[in-house]
Parts: structure tokens; C-alpha cells; sequence
């Protein structure tokens, strides 16, 4: 048996909430369901530790995170504490480049055809994941600056072999997996960078002939995935593109609160819901806990805990199979820790 080594960051606004119910189903699934334990250590990073320190990720805390075998995270920034070139403090992305995890995971499932804004035959067996590159693409103009003196303002979309060639990879090991379908998202047409991105696309996919392809271009792909969404099984897009359309993904499923993460490398992850801190909702108890619980569960997957994973999400689509069971934007009632009680609770059910 292995003690996992997992570190806590609950982040900002909502994190700590969410992190609570997703700590506590961690908690449950490892006391009922046999299989490795789990030692958790809490840091502080974010917005509120740049508040009381001033920096959003200390060095110290940095060195910490890369002792641990892998990164639970809640939500991190806050809109009104921002750096001088006038971005938000996002230390998730920070984590994502120190630790090399160019993977982003970001898997979209239906557990009730109702939850869906979509009705009907599309709204039925929505089921992909979206692989997302993390550590390039155009985010890697973010530690720029720009000044309304000038005339204007410029971002740089950078995309090399080395990463692209293991991000295509890993999305075709994962559709060999699945459904054996993987589609690439880009903008070919246009931009000579995502040009360069599908070649590489191209090459790759001759090491796997057992898995069909498909190009998209990234404007129509966001029109597929309202018109058939059930039609994809596996993504993968460049950062920007990726990061737009997780969202437009997740509001197919009941919303940001449905929608898991993971941020994987070659041999360390960060797992975290895909939404932000919501600092309106902060403190209210009505945050959907479901991101957080999924994302641990994406986590387990990754420590080689399949039977705990899916023993959470089994119990979440038992949950989910009762209408009453909803956080307030699903149209319900219940609070952040009664959706969490909900969960432990058919996980005790199923043990």
C-alpha cells in the first residue's frame, strides 16, 4: 500500500468551500473502498496570500507543492487584486509552466439529459474530452505589457514541436482508450503557427492507425459542439482555443460547477474544477461542489485508483439521478456541503 503525498491549495473566493466537500469525498472513498492512503498537506496561494505576503506563490510554498506527489486546487485570483500590467494573479497557470504540465484534461459528461440547455436527441450522450495544451499557445504572452500610450498592442502565439509532438501523443494514447476518434481543433486556414500545429497533427498521426481523425477548424467546432457534441470523443487544441471552449462545453452539461480538470506532465498533475473563485458567491454555501469532487476522482485516476474514481463517479450520477439534488444555478436548492453529504452518502450506499 502507498501513501500518496497531495497537496491542498484551496485558493480564493469559492476554492476553500469546494475544497472542503472535495477533501471530504477523498476522506470517504478512501475509508470505504480499499486502496492507498492519502497525505494531505494545505498551503496557502493566490490572491489573499499575495494580500498577506505579497505573492500569490512563494517561493517557499513552491518548493513544498514540488515535494508532493500531485496538486488538489480549488480556485485561485480574485478580480480586484491584479499585477501592475493589469492582468489577474493566476498562480494555477504559474504551476502549469514550472511543472511542465502541458496536458490540460478537461472531460465533459452528461449525467441528466435535463441539466442541458440543449433538448432532445442532441442533449443525449454527451460525453468527449477536450485536451488542451497548457503551457504555450498564445497565453505565452501573458508576462508581457501593454500602455495606452502606445499605438498598440501585440500578443505572440507560440507553438513548438517538442510540446506539440507529446500533447498529440498523449490526446491519441487517450482516444485509443475511448471511442478511437480524436479532432483536432485549430485556425489552419489563417494563422501560419496553427499551419505549423496541424503538420505536426498530421505526422504524429501515423503512429496510430487504429484511431480515426478529424480536422476542425475552431469557429465551426464551437458550432458542433451545440448542433452535435454527442459526436466528439476526443479534442485537442491549442490554449486559448482550448480554454474558450471548455467553458462553451461545460455550459452543455449544467455549468462551470459540472466541470472537472486535470493539468497533467510527464510526471507530475494539478487537478482542480475548471471554474473560477466567483467571489460574488463566496461565503454563501451555495457553490456546486460536483467540479471539485469529479476533479478528485480525475485525480485517483491518475494514482492508478480506478476503483475509487469510479466509485465517485458512480455516485455522483446516483445523486444526479434525483431531480431534487441541485445546487442553486441547476435550478435547485441544496448547499455546497449538503451536495457533499449527498455524494459520501451514496458512496456509502454503494460500499
Amino acid at each position: 500500500m502507498k501513501t500518496w503525498k497531495i497537496a491542498i491549495l484551496a485558493g480564493d473566493g469559492i476554492g476553500p468551500e469546494v475544497m472542503a466537500e472535495g477533501v471530504r469525498v477523498l476522506r470517504t472513498v478512501e475509508e470505504r473502498v480499499p486502496g492507498d492512503r492519502y497525505e494531505l498537506t494545505e498551503l496557502s496561494v493566490g490572491a489573499a496570500e499575495y494580500l498577506r505576503g505579497g505573492d500569490p506563490l512563494p517561493p517557499a510554498t513552491l518548493a513544498r507543492i514540488g515535494e508532493q506527489d500531485a496538486v488538489l486546487l480549488g480556485a485561485m485570483g480574485l478580480p480586484s487584486v491584479r499585477w501592475p500590467n493589469g492582468v489577474e494573479m493566476v498562480p494555477q497557470i504559474d504551476l502549469r509552466e514550472h511543472f511542465d504540465l502541458y496536458a490540460g484534461l478537461r472531460p465533459i459528461y452528461l449525467f441528466h439529459g435535463d441539466d442541458s440547455p440543449l433538448k432532445g436527441q442532441t442533449a443525449q450522450g454527451i460525453d468527449f474530452v477536450l485536451v488542451r495544451e497548457s503551457t504555450e499557445g498564445l497565453f505565452s504572452a501573458r508576462k508581457g505589457s501593454s500602455s495606452l500610450a502606445e499605438p498598440e498592442a501585440r500578443d505572440t502565439m507560440r507553438v513548438t514541436r517538442h510540446t506539440s509532438e507529446r500533447l498529440f501523443r498523449r490526446a491519441f494514447h487517450l482516444a485509443q482508450s475511448r471511442r478511437k476518434l480524436l479532432t483536432l481543433v485549430d485556425k489552419a486556414n489563417v494563422l501560419p503557427s496553427m499551419a505549423y500545429f496541424r503538420g505536426i497533427f498530421d505526422e504524429i498521426a501515423l503512429e496510430f492507425p487504429d484511431v480515426r481523425t478529424e480536422r476542425v477548424y475552431v469557429d465551426a467546432a464551437a458550432l458542433y459542439l451545440i448542433e452535435r457534441p454527442q459526436s466528439f470523443d476526443v479534442l485537442v487544441t491549442e490554449n486559448m482555443f482550448g480554454d474558450i471552449l471548455s467553458d462553451q462545453a461545460a455550459g452543455l452539461i449544467g455549468g462551470m460547477g459540472m466541470a472537472p480538470s486535470a493539468d497533467i506532465g510527464d510526471n507530475f498533475a494539478v487537478f482542480q474544477p475548471s471554474h473560477g473563485s466567483a467571489p460574488t458567491i463566496a461565503g454563501k454555501g451555495i457553490a456546486n461542489p460536483v467540479a471539485t469532487v469529479l476533479s478528485v476522482a480525475m485525480m485517483l485516476d491518475w494514482c492508478g485508483e480506478t476503483g475509487r474514481a469510479d466509485a465517485i463517479r458512480g455516485a455522483v450520477q446516483r445523486v444526479f439521478a434525483d431531480r431534487s439534488k441541485r445546487t442553486g444555478e441547476m435550478g435547485g436548492t441544496i448547499s455546497t456541503q449538503q451536495m457533499g453529504t449527498a455524494v459520501c452518502e451514496e458512496l456509502g450506499n454503494e460500499a
